[in-house]
């Protein structure tokens, strides 16, 4: 009984001994609370269609079992008369604790959201997956420097100077590096804008290929001859691309030109041909067929027309029917095409 009535920091044994208890028993009380929660929560995840509560599984599985430890000790320490040079640095530790658990509920959040995006954006558009990944990379650091300053604000350290200083620090690294952030935040924007994707056949100055990878620095095309070329990504932006995978469909000019010794008869024919030509082939639209002007040695004609596939190989497979037709269709009416000639007139002098 002596040792039970006995003071030790201010309290007596007994009430050191249910102090224990009670951290042992909110402890066990806290760990199960957190396994049920999320064994309950994993389950309606399954049957519901909303991310809510698969947030929330995500977030409650990163509690950390030191939280859980530093809450039950505070709990248990309420039970206690503590003196302030002691209840001080406990509350203060209790208080860092929790900015770290903040901090890692908040990455969770951040990995969750990460991982969904992706997950929703992969089938149509592969090359988001690196610029992503950068953007949940910029997050983190962005984070965890928040609850780094907040924890040394907690400690003490002044952070205003600290804040102001690495503001003039990033300043000068930003000047350092400005070309490689510019590739990035061009990554970030080809993500976001989507003005290409990988497997889209692009036009980029006299450079024409297809989409291979979109990378944070720069995107790769492989060209039609074979190599593989390396754009950065800002520069790419700068540049004026043609993508013709976003074509709905093709417009086709083409021209051709009969000889000046045709009849206005067979001119008219020529059109009629031409324009009936078009108009039986599969996946085209006639636009218009003009006799458009007197040539310098044949009569021209230009030919309007849409191929409403984008397939570049479906286009030349209709041209080359079209052309195929026209000749046959020509020689059948006696219409003779032209070709580049010259008369030359010569008198003789008496």
């Amino acid at each position: 009984m002596a040792l039970l009535e006995g003071m030790y920091l201010g309290n007596r044994l007994q009430e050191w001994l249910i102090a224990i208890c009670t951290l042992v028993i909110a402890f066990l009380v806290l760990s199960s609370a957190r396994q049920i929660l999320i064994t309950k929560l994993a389950r309606l995840a399954l049957i519901t269609a909303h991310e809510f509560d698969d947030l929330l599984v995500a977030v409650l599985k990163n509690t950390k079992t030191f939280t859980l430890f530093a809450t039950s000790t505070y709990l248990a320490s309420t039970i206690l008369t503590l003196k302030p040079a002691i209840m001080a640095p406990g509350l203060k530790l209790l208080v860092l604790t929790l900015l770290l658990q903040g901090g890692f509920w908040a990455s969770a959040g951040i990995s969750f959201w990460l991982e969904r995006t992706m997950q929703r954006r992969m089938d149509h558009d592969k090359s988001s997956a690196t610029t992503l990944t950068f953007l949940g990379f910029l997050a983190r650091i962005t984070l965890w420097a928040i609850v780094l300053l907040l924890i040394l604000d907690n400690l003490g350290v002044n952070v205003t100077g600290l804040v102001a200083g690495l503001g003039i620090g990033g300043i000068a690294v930003a000047l350092a590096v400005q070309n490689i952030l510019g590739d990035l935040f061009a990554s970030l924007s080809i993500v976001l804008d989507k003005p290409f994707v990988i497997g889209d056949f692009v036009v980029v100055d006299t450079f024409s290929g297809t989409i291979e990878h979109i990378g944070l620095k720069s995107t790769r095309i492989r060209c039609l001859s074979g190599e593989q070329l390396i754009v950065a990504n800002n520069d790419l932006l700068k540049s004026r691309i043609r993508n013709y995978k976003r074509m709905t469909e093709r417009r086709i000019v083409f021209n051709f030109g009969v000889i000046y010794q045709s009849s206005l008869e067979k001119l008219t024919t020529a059109k009629s041909i031409v324009s009936g030509i078009i108009n039986r082939q599969e996946n085209t639209r006639l636009d218009r067929v003009h006799f458009q002007a007197f040539g310098d040695s044949s009569l021209n004609f230009e030919v309007v027309y849409f191929v409403t596939d984008p397939d570049y190989t479906l286009y030349m497979d209709v041209q080359e029917q079209i052309n195929l037709a026209i000749f046959r269709s020509f020689v059948e009416q006696g219409i003779e095409f032209a070709y580049p000639t010259q008369t030359l007139f010569l008198q003789r002098e008496a």
